[in-house]
């Protein structure tokens, strides 16, 4: 990972109600997913353009339900 994940802003959904959330962080070359109830266990990481495509994808199932 080319960036340290201490260094991260890490986010959270704000419909999170608990501690129990994954938490997105924007890298140089990477977006990061983490569990906020292990911060330091080792994110997974995903493309950009393969996060978009992710993110697009929720969005379209949201708005045909």
């Amino acid at each position: 990972m080319a960036e340290n994940s201490r260094a991260l802003v890490w986010r959270k959904s704000r419909f999170c109600g608990s501690q129990s959330c994954v938490e997105v962080a924007h890298g140089l070359d990477a977006v990061l997913i983490r569990d906020s109830k292990d911060p330091e266990a080792a994110p997974l990481q995903f493309q950009p353009d393969a996060w978009r495509d992710f993110i697009a994808g929720l969005r379209n199932e949201t708005l045909s339900d």
